[in-house]
């Protein structure tokens, strides 16, 4: 590549990438994410245009990987292998549909020079397609991920599940909030930091969700705040006990969940559909949007569920959960008591 330096052609490409290097350094600083991703978008997209238009190879990227840390000593970066990635990086959203393709070319918002280089790594290398890949993205701005929880989030394949739960939102919901509902559900959920034997009851996996509160707020998603468990109602002298009870800080309801660790049954609707009314009537303010009903169970059918969604009176959805880690069937883990459960999730304030 000695004839390329000698190149005048070259070496108004060199001086382009020295330019627009310093501007960036000058205006922000190059180590601030955004300046810095905007830079390695524009370095990619100008060795993809050489390449096409100039018909130059491979060796272009050795060569300004030379020039470029020979002229910037302290930044870090140009190495080749990191110079192919953008080139991955920025041939992959340019092949995106148009849509996607306008969504990640505008340089002043585009989502994804708002989160970092490593993070557009492993959303670009683990997603299947640019709109699973968008969708990570945005939910990484949204939740602030760190690299370990989108990676955790990825794995448990999010995007398949998020919206996907059997629900009536729009029959019993206004359009805002039904739509929110819709995708801040999910089906199914997994469950995988949990240790159950395969004969678990619903007690052990509720003792097992609040024990682990911190991996059950992150797998429920944003905007859950834990309220408390077996939450005690009142109705005409008779105590009641919603197994899980949560506020959603975007929805501005309060959610209830009820487990069950075998297949979806019919009669299950009612109970929870009884609940909804209650908290409601004895915990819903009046600014509070109207409460939401969340079913988890074991396994269900389709059909069944739409058939006894149908008539219910309050909105609610059915999802199932999965746990990928199980101890052997006759293992019996001792429970947590009370107190070593409020003193790992705090002590819920009244509301």
């Amino acid at each position: 590549m000695s004839d390329l330096i000698k190149n005048g052609e070259y070496r108004d490409l060199i001086h382009k990438l020295k330019s627009h290097i310093q501007s960036a350094q000058i205006k922000a600083a190059i180590s601030v994410n955004k300046e810095l991703l905007i830079t390695y978008w524009f370095i990619a997209e100008q060795i993809l245009e050489k390449q096409q238009t100039a018909r130059w190879g491979d060796g272009l990227i050795k060569q300004v990987s030379q020039d470029l840390q020979q002229a910037f000593p302290d930044i870090k970066g140009f190495s080749v292998r990191n110079l192919e990635l953008m080139r991955k990086w920025h041939r992959y959203w340019m092949q995106a549909d148009e849509m996607t393709k306008q969504v990640v070319s505008q340089l002043d918002q585009a989502p994804i020079f708002q989160i970092p280089w490593g993070q557009n790594l492993l959303i670009v290398s683990k997603s299947s397609s640019t709109k699973e890949a968008l969708f990570y993205v945005q939910k990484t701005i949204e939740n602030n991920w760190s690299r370990a929880v989108l990676t955790h989030q990825i794995a448990s394949h999010l995007f398949e599940r998020q919206g996907k739960v059997l629900n009536n939102f729009e029959n019993h919901l206004p359009s805002p909030q039904s739509d929110l509902a819709q995708q801040t559900l999910k089906d199914p959920y997994c469950f995988d930091f949990l240790m159950l034997s395969e004969k678990h009851n619903e007690k052990e996996l509720e003792a097992a969700l609040t024990e682990n509160i911190s991996q059950f707020l992150l797998e429920l998603g944003a905007g859950f705040a834990f309220v408390g468990k077996q939450y005690q109602l009142q109705v005409s002298d008779k105590d009641f006990y919603i197994d899980l009870l949560f506020y959603h800080l975007k929805l501005r309801c309060y959610i209830v969940i009820e487990l069950k660790t075998t297949e979806f049954k019919p009669e299950y609707v009612g109970k929870l559909n009884f609940y909804i009314s209650a908290v409601d009537d004895l915990l819903a303010r009046e600014e509070d949007k109207a409460t939401i009903g969340l079913l988890i169970c074991q396994s269900k059918d389709k059909t069944i569920v739409e058939y006894a969604l149908k008539e219910t009176g309050q909105a609610m959805g059915v999802s199932e959960y999965q746990l990928t880690q199980q101890l052997p069937k006759d293992f019996q883990s001792s429970l947590p008591s009370i107190e070593e459960i409020e003193a790992e999730i705090g002590e819920v304030g009244d509301e």
